[in-house]
């Protein structure tokens, strides 16, 4: 068995040990096997990645079985290995690992540990089926294990009805993208034969041109199929239209949202989207359509993120944001940066979220930055590692000296790219400029609000600085308060366990970029690369780095302004958030209520949809298939009975007289024949 093997199955195989050890074993015996085996995938990717960086290594494909073997369609279980795959890999297993260690300290007190490793594992296995797959239906099992996944993971704290709603959003939303790749994948196999990724790619310029009969028009062949498996990445990877189901996801425990919606499984549709992109690139009406939406909800999702006031969802409109961001990298045909961005946002991303869970052990369980204040005394690792989470999704570097966190060159060279592509390029580059304004704002924001200022534990200190809306609530520290009007709490560091990984992920958000940088998009190394991985554009390579100067130095002057306004907003004149939102009471409602979606789609969808489920239970199965089938049925035999029961009188005569009746009635019968 090769590494590949061992990368794969070693988390499926610590899921069934870890699902199905009952509490004779524990909770050490699961929580031993499941982190154990991710740290030896982990380090089994990095020996498999590491190659690929030295060209030293090939693509290569191993068969494992024989799956289908149905008419035309032969399909194989097989695991394909190169560049694409082996980034993917490394991010799923690294950041996997650390997760299942930072959850030891996490969950300890769940009594449901085993469960809670075994969803993660299982997890991690159907991420890796997903990257690894050579052909269309493997890719679609593990896009639907990790659907599964995420649907276990976020409804984990299923006696929680908040959670529970949110779990049954997250599956519904995602069936609605799914049905779309499924019809992608269809369309597929109509049109080429095979599902074969490579052969796919192979034929992709072939049909260049041409058309196919879709709802009664003829369309561009390439142009549907590659906007119905876009449709399957906007749900997965929660872009605007179908991403109101990944805020709501945070109702699952904090690993949980490093793991899946930081990290790995919403970058899936970015994956899937580079993974055929030579197919993409013969449909260039659709790399229109996904450069719209990835700017569009880039822009969306980092307006919303400057009004939130959880800390998690501050951090899961960012992940939408940044998401974003990757989609217009690959729209304008640079999925080299897309798949950079793709990979230093799961350090610093995975850093925010764990550091936001530091925070919230730390406060007692509360997730409202407006309690906070004054942290960074008190639990100061957590203070510097999200820090380093901080100056990475802002961008912040030294353009002369090439050196910078790890977003200052991945989301840098997103916006170089997009100006240099021209056309829909250039005005998502605009908006990409201005999200890293607002990025940078509520980023700032939330440092500012849980490590500056005076603390806010205490029920007394409950002064709102926005939305006079929002009611005061004693939840976390301030249930202790004591007479001495310290709330009897003080915040405390967390355990090892999960200060070990926030370590160890912000030397990545410091690192990866730079150490990173030269393989992904520099012209000949990048060419080299992603040789037969992914669709690299050597010319526009050339052309992002030959940009004019302010177009390099945009990211870096945005970044500033929005520090310097949330240093004003909220350290040197506290009360202006108060006075914003009191003049513009409109727009910050509006943005507070993540531009109405939620309320738009329970208007057109969730409404309509219980009104005809009440009619169809209600006229439907209970007034008509009841009605006359299982109930009238019973009806009609309960009245016969009861009739048929008053004939059954116990007396001679009344038989006698039915017995002349019926012989009077049958000699009648007879005469009359």
């Amino acid at each position: 068995m090769s590494s590949i093997h061992f990368i794969t199955f070693l988390p499926l195989l610590a899921a069934i040990v870890a699902g199905f050890s009952n509490r004779a074993f524990g909770t050490a015996f699961p929580k031993i096997v499941t982190t154990g085996g991710l740290f030896v995938a982990a380090i089994l990717s990095w020996m498999t990645f590491i190659p690929f960086l030295n060209g030293t290594a090939e693509p290569q494909v191993i068969k494992v079985l024989t799956w289908i073997n149905s008419g035309d369609l032969m399909v194989d279980w097989a695991l394909r290995v190169d560049s694409l795959t082996a980034v993917m890999l490394v991010v799923v297993t690294s950041v996997s690992a650390l997760v299942h260690l930072y959850s030891w300290s996490y969950m300890e007190e769940d009594p449901d540990q085993p469960r809670f490793f075994a969803y993660l594992s299982l997890f991690t296995f159907a991420m890796l089926m997903l990257v690894t797959a050579d052909n269309l239906l493997q890719m679609f099992f593990g896009w639907e294990g990790v659907g599964l996944a995420s649907y276990l993971l976020i409804g984990f704290w299923f006696k929680k009805p908040s959670a529970n709603a949110a779990a049954i959003k997250a599956f519904v939303v995602n069936r609605v993208g799914d049905l779309g790749f499924m019809l992608g994948i269809f369309g597929v196999f109509l049109v080429f034969g095979t599902i074969s990724i490579p052969e796919i790619l192979e034929a992709a310029p072939g049909m260049a041109g041409s058309t196919i009969g879709f709802l009664g028009y003829r369309v561009d062949t390439l142009t549907v199929l590659c906007l119905l498996l876009f449709v399957g990445a906007m749900g997965k990877s929660a872009q605007l239209g179908l991403h109101t189901w990944l805020p709501d996801a945070m109702e699952g425990p904090t690993p949980v949202s490093a793991l899946i919606h930081a990290a790995t499984m919403v970058t899936a549709g970015v994956f899937m989207v580079c993974r055929l992109s030579p197919l993409f690139e013969q449909a260039p009406i659709a790399l229109g359509f996904v450069t719209f939406i990835g700017a569009a909800t880039c822009l969306f999702a980092a307006t919303v993120g400057t009004t939130q006031t959880d800390i998690k969802r501050v951090i899961a409109y960012s992940t939408c944001s940044q998401l974003g961001y990757m989609f217009f990298a690959a729209g304008v045909g640079m999925y080299g940066a897309a798949m950079f961005h793709l990979f230093t946002h799961a350090f610093f991303k995975a850093l925010l979220f764990l550091g936001a869970g530091s925070v919230i052990h730390a406060m007692h369980h509360e997730q409202d930055m407006r309690y906070y204040g004054g942290l960074r005394k008190h639990i100061p690792v957590t203070y510097w590692t999200m820090m380093a989470g901080t100056l990475a999704i802002t961008g912040v570097g030294i353009y002369w000296l090439h050196a910078g966190f790890a977003g200052f060159h991945s989301k840098d060279a997103i916006l170089e790219a997009a100006y240099a592509a021209g056309g829909d390029g250039q005005a998502a580059f605009w908006v990409g400029v201005f999200a890293a304004l607002l990025t940078s704002f509520y980023s700032w924001r939330l440092m500012f609000l849980t490590f500056f200022g005076k603390p806010r534990w205490t029920q007394s200190e409950h002064i709102l600085q926005e939305d006079a809306g929002h009611e005061p609530h004693a939840h976390g520290p301030s249930a202790h308060e004591t007479a001495d009007g310290t709330g009897g709490y003080h915040p405390h560091e967390s355990p090892l366990p999960m200060m070990i990984p926030l370590i160890i992920l912000s030397i990545g958000a410091v690192f990866a970029g730079y150490a990173f940088n030269k393989f992904f998009i520099q012209p000949e190394a990048g060419e080299i690369f992603w040789k037969g991985a992914v669709a690299f554009d050597t010319h526009l390579a050339h052309a992002m780095h030959e940009v004019p100067l302010w177009v390099k130095l945009s990211a870096s002057i945005v970044m500033l302004l929005g520090l310097f306004s949330a240093w004003v907003a909220y350290i040197w004149k506290p009360d202006i958030p108060g006075q914003f939102t009191s003049t513009f009471r409109l727009l910050y409602r509006f943005l507070l209520n993540k531009w109405y979606f939620d309320e738009l789609y329970n208007v057109l969808f969730v409404k309509p949809a219980f009104w005809f489920g009440r009619l169809f239970w209600k006229q439907g199965d209970e007034g008509t298939i009841d009605r006359f089938g299982p109930n009238g049925s019973a009806a009609v035999v309960r009245f016969a009975g009861v009739w048929s029961g008053r004939l059954q009188s116990g007396y001679v005569y009344s038989y006698a007289f039915v017995m002349l009746i019926g012989l009077t009635a049958a000699v009648t019968w007879v005469i009359t024949r």
